[in-house]
């Protein structure tokens, strides 16, 4: 067993289980509308995707020193071969990824949900190209018939 490759396993584990935390922290705040929240988790995601690939091509780099070929199929290989910690660290990491994968889908859901709201509602408050506001944020009421109810 090569401890160093189970080291990167172990590692990228963690990390993409930390990425699976961030993305429920996202998930909880777009839910409960706390959208100032969601610049400092992008920047986290952001941080952590980084670290999760550098680990990524730390693993592919044992496997290959072991004999292996980078990516899933070399590592499924390599586990296979190894031993149960081996076999035990890679379907873990798998199992991770995928849920990571789903979590990011269902952000990326709401995310387009909570887009999709605000075209609408912005459409709804220019009125089919007539503004509801001025720039002064004064109210047009009528402004697209130009009717009057009372004229003095």
């Amino acid at each position: 067993m090569s401890t160093a490759l189970l080291r990167c396993l172990n590692d990228e584990h963690a990390a993409t289980r930390g990425f699976i935390s961030l993305l429920d922290r996202e998930a909880q705040a777009m839910s409960s509308g706390d959208f100032s929240a969601l610049p400092s988790i992008a920047g986290d995601k952001a941080e952590l995707a980084e670290r999760i690939s550098l680990l990524t091509r730390l693993r592919e780099a044992q496997q290959l020193a072991l004999g292996y070929a980078p990516g899933a199929a070399g590592a499924q290989a390599c586990a296979a071969a190894g031993d149960p910690a081996l076999r035990q660290a890679w379907t873990g990491l798998q199992a991770s990824a995928a849920l990571a994968r789903e979590s990011n889908h269902r952000n990326g859901v709401m995310i387009h949900a909570h887009l999709d709201f605000t075209r609408q509602s912005i459409d709804f408050l220019q009125s089919r190209g007539h503004p509801l506001y001025g720039p002064d944020g004064s109210h047009h009421a009528g402004a697209a018939s130009g009717n009057r109810l009372a004229v003095g």
